[in-house]
């Protein structure tokens, strides 16, 4: 029997402890292979209708309303929204650290909230979870931080050694076990967080604000580890952010919330080349910077005599046959002067704004183009040498 098929029995056990007042039968071999390829095949995490409420002096908060979605087995996931968009109350509600006053959250198949105690303790032990401010116990060791939990377990000295050698060896501080946290740099911190989350060898790790306090290039090595184990290891990775470029650079698939509902979801390539919710464009803002401020200096909202059309074209990443073509803008305005770009590749699509000139003279012939609606603008004019 495989750990997988070990954890679902485990979990549909404690699940109906207290339903069945006498011993399941044991599963057939034939059950087993089918819940096996059901688990590979089925959403490793499914919402439900999921909502939460807070009551307080002034009245009920809704932090979430009816959130339905799944997320695949392996899959990087991330979760976008302002500040109070209920981001950490989703994710919370995976290991039911929070509890959703309606709905259902599965894991496996398995309805977590119906979990008794015992059912709980096991989830979390295949659920690990790392924090923005990492969490060290400062009067211990490197390898005392990543133990603790499995000296909870009251597993064998010996066992506890190879597995914290092996964690840290994964995450690159083999040297640092002796290392006390005032010792270490943020990057390494998080990197002690990531190896204590991953001592009882879990199947879905969660992520919360986990570069939020660290640099860029330091973030940068935390989210190459993190693809590292989500391939090596097939963890299933779910992680809320405020940095859009985390997303753009780690996540296969993105959720935006706003007000505790969903606005929008799918592939991050599609959601970041043609946002459609107010509150995805908002977000995505600072990452499509549209105009450069010295160009925006000189931009005319009238044409100059002799002068020169600023033009944006947009690239969504979209393979579709009607899409712009330089080739095409060339044909019509073979003056055409690159000024700025912004293209860059999200998933193996070129996505992003790339900023031209053209003769006034030759608007006339682009109205006329068939390029597909959107994807081209007039910013403005400048002069003919600006």
């Amino acid at each position: 029997m495989s750990v997988m098929e070990m954890n679902l029995a485990w979990l549909r056990q404690a699940a109906a402890t207290d339903r069945a007042p006498r011993e399941p039968a044991a599963p057939s071999r034939a059950d087993l292979q089918a819940d096996a390829q059901l688990a590979d095949t089925a959403p490793h995490i499914v919402f439900s209708g999921v909502g939460k409420t807070y009551s307080g002096r002034a009245g009920q908060t809704h932090a979430l309303r009816d959130i339905s979605f799944g997320i695949e087995r392996g899959r990087i996931f991330g979760i976008i929204g302002r500040s109070g968009a209920g981001k950490s109350t989703l994710l919370r509600a995976i290991n039911m650290l929070e509890q959703p006053s309606t709905g259902h959250v599965t894991v496996d198949g398995i309805d977590v909230g119906q979990l008794n105690e015992n059912g709980l303790v096991t989830l979390r032990r295949k659920i690990g979870m790392i924090f923005q401010h990492f969490n060290l116990m400062s009067a211990k060791t490197v390898r005392d931080n990543v133990a603790l939990p499995l000296r909870v377990t009251r597993r064998p000295t010996h066992d506890i050694r190879q597995r914290v050698d092996a964690l840290l060896e994964l995450v690159g501080l083999s040297g640092k076990a002796d290392a006390y946290p005032a010792m270490l740099s943020g990057g390494q911190k998080q990197r002690v967080g990531i190896a204590r989350a991953l001592v009882h060898d879990p199947e879905i790790l969660l992520c919360d604000e986990a570069t939020s306090a660290l640099d860029p290039e330091t973030t940068q090595s935390i989210l190459a580890l993190l693809r590292d184990i989500n391939q090596s290891l097939g963890l299933t990775i779910v992680l809320i952010t405020h940095d859009m470029s985390v997303i753009r650079d780690i996540c296969d698939e993105v959720l935006v919330l706003d007000g505790g509902e969903i606005v929008e979801q799918g592939e991050v390539w599609r959601v970041f080349g043609n946002p459609q919710a107010d509150a995805t464009r908002a977000l995505l803002r600072p990452l499509r910077r549209e105009l450069p401020d010295d160009l925006a200096r000189i931009l005319q909202p009238t044409p100059p005599a002799q002068g020169r059309a600023v033009l944006s074209v947009h690239f969504s990443g979209s393979a579709h046959p009607d899409g712009i073509s330089l080739q095409n803008l060339l044909a019509i305005a073979p003056d055409t002067r690159l000024l700025h770009s912004s293209l860059e590749r999200i998933q193996g699509h070129a996505q992003g704004d790339v900023l031209l000139s053209i003769p006034v003279a030759h608007l006339a012939a682009l109205h006329h183009a068939p390029f597909p609606p959107d994807t081209l603008k007039i910013l403005g004019y400048v002069h003919e040498h600006a």
